[in-house]
Parts: structure tokens; sequence; C-alpha cells
């Protein structure tokens, strides 16, 4: 199957999957645990995607300014600093190991 075939077969897929998603009974959405298990979802995805795109580096890990700025992010969410604040600990922080030389 050539590239665009592929292409098209995904787009279905994702719009039939969608679809889907009109089937499931309003009873199960207003449930609060589906509430709280699709919360739960989307922090896990998105620790998991953070996490990934922090240590990879193609296919091999790679332990660089970005783990610095992860660091320095997270100890500002554990002292519960605002999200800018947050932000800006991790740029400055990836900022500073790169100008020491830890790329």
């Amino acid at each position: 199957m050539s590239l665009w075939m592929w292409l098209l077969l995904a787009c279905l897929l994702g719009y039939a999957w969608k679809l889907l998603g009109y089937l499931v009974p309003a009873t199960l959405l207003r449930n609060p645990r589906m509430s709280r298990i699709a919360g739960t979802m989307t922090i896990g995805l998105l620790a998991s995607l953070t996490i990934v795109n922090a240590v990879a580096s193609g296919q091999s890990l790679a332990l660089d300014a970005r783990m610095g700025a992860l660091a320095a992010a997270g100890i500002a969410l554990w002292l519960r600093a605002p999200f800018l604040v947050v932000v800006l600990a991790g740029a400055g922080a990836a900022a500073g190991l790169r100008l020491l030389g830890w790329s």
C-alpha cells in the first residue's frame, strides 16, 4: 500500500472512533467514577509524554539540559508555584545548563 492509502485508512479509523463515542450511553458519561478515570488517564498521558520528550533522543536515552529543566519545573510545582513560574523555571534552568555546556 502507498503512503496515501495508509493515511486515508488512518483518517477513516480515527473518524470511526469518534463516531463510536456517540454510541456511549449518556448515563455512563455522567458517572463521577468515569469522570475521575478520564481525568486520571489524561494526567498519565501528559506525564508520560513529558518524560519521553525529556529523556529520549531518537532511540536512545539522553541526560542533558532537558532533565535539569524538568527537575527545576518539578521543584517549582512541588513548591506550588504558578504555572508561568514553573515554565520560566524550567526554561531558565535549561538555558543556564546549556550556557554551562551541558547540552
